[in-house]
């Protein structure tokens, strides 16, 4: 059987977790036999900046960047980082959108606008766009920093991966004291999109 392949592509802001959510899907691709590749770009993540992480799975892999228009998925944990970055995505690519807004300092200043029509715009850019509640799945759990787990819940549906190796590669990745309320943020994840049938 042919290996699959594909490039994913992570948007979220500094102190949500998306470096975490990274490690763990990179960890489970590899529990899964593949190679794997990652870059990550921290700009300013601890005053609320960008933070972006390239991931490539595949049976071999020899570079870990993402050109634009090349993303089969983008996992964004705010929406204006998934308008920012939508342009990684290749015209059959497929998006998970977390519906949180988190207003960045040059919003939360008045020196600029949050951007208007994101979910109408992100529709214009891939039809496979679904967009979650990852937050109020994680504050259900009384854990809100759960919601990259949440992500990466929603977003293994879309990858050819069993759930079997996300659970082994966040108990591998995470202190012992917290893997029951991810494991239970990662399965809410998952019946985020479980109505849409979509992925496996």
């Amino acid at each position: 059987m042919t290996q699959a392949r594909g490039n994913v592509f992570l948007a979220g802001v500094g102190g949500q977790g998306a470096l975490l959510a990274s490690e763990v899907l990179g960890e489970a691709f590899l529990l899964g036999g593949y190679d794997v590749k990652k870059s990550e770009v921290h700009g300013m993540a601890q005053r609320g900046g960008a933070v972006t992480t390239h991931l490539r799975y595949g049976p071999k892999v020899f570079s870990p960047l993402i050109e634009p228009g090349t993303a089969d998925l983008l996992i964004a944990f705010e929406k204006m980082e998934a308008l920012r970055f939508a342009h990684f995505l290749s015209p059959e690519g497929a998006a998970v959108v977390n519906a949180q807004e988190i207003m960045p300092p040059s919003v939360a200043t008045g020196r600029e606008r949050y951007p208007e029509r994101i979910e109408e715009r992100l529709a214009g850019v891939t039809p496979n766009l679904y967009m979650v509640d990852a937050l109020a799945a994680a504050l259900s759990l009384r854990e809100v920093r759960a919601v990259n787990m949440v992500m990466v819940g929603a977003a293994s549906r879309l990858l050819p991966l069993p759930e079997t190796c996300y659970l082994e590669a966040l108990r591998g990745r995470l202190p012992e004291r917290i893997v029951g309320v991810n494991e239970k943020a990662f399965r809410a994840g998952r019946a985020l999109l479980a109505p849409r049938g979509a992925g496996r």
